[in-house]
């Protein structure tokens, strides 16, 4: 009721008097984590880049069947505009160089989250399955149930683990090509020469098909999951009656 100009909420016990919406700092990646990732980036655009300059020397693949073929890996204007033809020597050196780079920060990146705990949040567990099936039908505007909110979903868990098998997969595949008499059982154990490298080549197109995604999902979540990566905060809303 009002009262000298002025509205007595006691008498409606379920009026709400004020509703403000509640900004705060969350903490979500540890510095190391972000250290791991933002130097990884680099490193892998650096391998796939001079890997084009190795694969220049004898580009097999294509997509077809039988000896009509749909796409040819890489077409030559595709050499010519980016300047890859006629570098295998300076690929190969690029290559080994950023080789040992790439493996001891993923090597430190996975004991990092054995010893601090971290794979918990992304190791998919019984319910990541389920949870990534979700999340996709919600980014695909399937349906409308929003994921919960929680580090890494379901599709992240199995997006970020797969990664880092991936990035085991390339060294061991290059291991077996660059030395494939020293490591005459390892390129065996993965099926001979050929099959090692078609597996090489397959991880890196699994690569550059990951980059466009996860671009693509950092730029759909917005500034503040990005800022997150980068100040290891991310700003929480809460809605807090007062």
């Amino acid at each position: 009721m009002r009262r000298g100009g002025r509205i007595c909420y006691h008498n409606f016990p379920h009026a709400t008097i004020e509703s403000r919406n509640v900004k705060r700092l969350e903490s979500k990646h540890p510095a190391a984590i972000r250290w791991f990732h933002w130097i990884n980036f680099p490193l892998l655009a650096i391998m796939i880049w001079s890997g084009l300059w190795i694969y220049w020397a004898n580009d097999v693949y294509r997509v077809g069947i039988g000896s009509f073929t749909v796409f040819h890996f890489f077409p030559d204007w595709f050499y010519k505009a980016f300047h890859l033809g006629y570098r295998l020597a300076e690929g190969m050196a690029w290559h080994f160089a950023f080789a040992w780079l790439f493996t001891i920060n993923g090597v430190a990146y996975v004991t990092y989250t054995i010893v601090s705990g971290e794979w918990r949040y992304l190791v998919p567990n019984r319910h990541s399955l389920r949870e990534a099936i979700q999340v996709t039908l919600y980014d695909l505007h399937l349906t409308k149930t929003h994921p919960p909110r929680r580090k890494f979903n379901g599709a992240q868990q199995f997006a970020y683990t797969g990664i880092i098998l991936m990035g085991a997969g390339s060294l061991v595949t290059g291991l077996a090509i660059w030395k494939s008499v020293q490591f005459g059982w390892l390129t065996w154990l993965l099926g001979g020469y050929r099959t090692a490298r078609v597996e090489h080549f397959l991880l890196t197109l699994g690569y550059v098909a990951f980059f466009v995604v996860h671009i693509a999902q950092v730029m759909r979540a917005g500034w503040n999951n990005f800022r997150s990566m980068v100040t290891g905060y991310e700003i929480v809303s809460d809605e807090s009656a007062q």
